[in-house]
């Protein structure tokens, strides 16, 4: 299998069509710029070869992850134990994307929200989880303070009326 952006980016239309393809890459100590451009030549090149719809780009800060971090009722959910007390330590909302590793603090939350221990929390699966988190989060407004969340707006709300949706003036950001 292809490693490539661009062989991903068309396997991924042909394995899921879609009308608009939101195209992810971290940008993991790169300039916005640098990724911007990195999707636009592969999105050039998929184009080449399959037919790819209007696409967004997503480039968290760091890590995806770390669009996570904010919700600490939801975190708790998403391990299984709502009612816990155990501390869970999350950066400050102003620190969300400058984590280092976004990835194991979303996991050591995750773990220390289940309060388990033993063999229990070595069979804990936080990747499992972290994804789940993603379902249940149904307000990220939070992170309309992060440059990185402003910006995956503003395109996702540009191309909206491309595709025939128009955003109300409740969503019209």
């Amino acid at each position: 299998m292809s490693r490539k952006l661009w062989d991903r980016i068309a396997l991924a239309v042909e394995l899921y069509p879609c009308d608009m393809l939101f195209v992810h890459r971290d940008a993991e100590k790169q300039p916005l710029s640098k990724r911007n451009e990195e999707i636009r030549r592969a999105v050039a090149m998929a184009r080449k070869n399959a037919m790819i719809p209007r696409y967004v780009p997503v480039i968290p800060v760091r890590m995806t992850e770390a669009w996570l971090l904010f919700d600490e009722m939801m975190i708790r959910l998403a391990a299984g134990n709502p009612s816990g007390t155990a501390k869970v330590t999350l950066p400050a909302h102003d620190r969300w994307d400058q984590a280092p590793d976004p990835k194991h603090v979303l996991h050591q939350a995750l773990r220390d929200a289940t309060e388990f221990q033993g063999r229990r929390l070595n069979r804990f699966q936080p990747t499992t989880e972290a994804k789940r988190l993603a379902d249940l989060i149904s307000d990220y407004s939070p992170l309309r303070q992060l440059t990185a969340f402003q910006e995956l707006e503003q395109m996702v709300s540009r191309e909206l009326p491309n595709l025939g949706i128009e955003l109300g003036p409740a969503s019209a950001r």
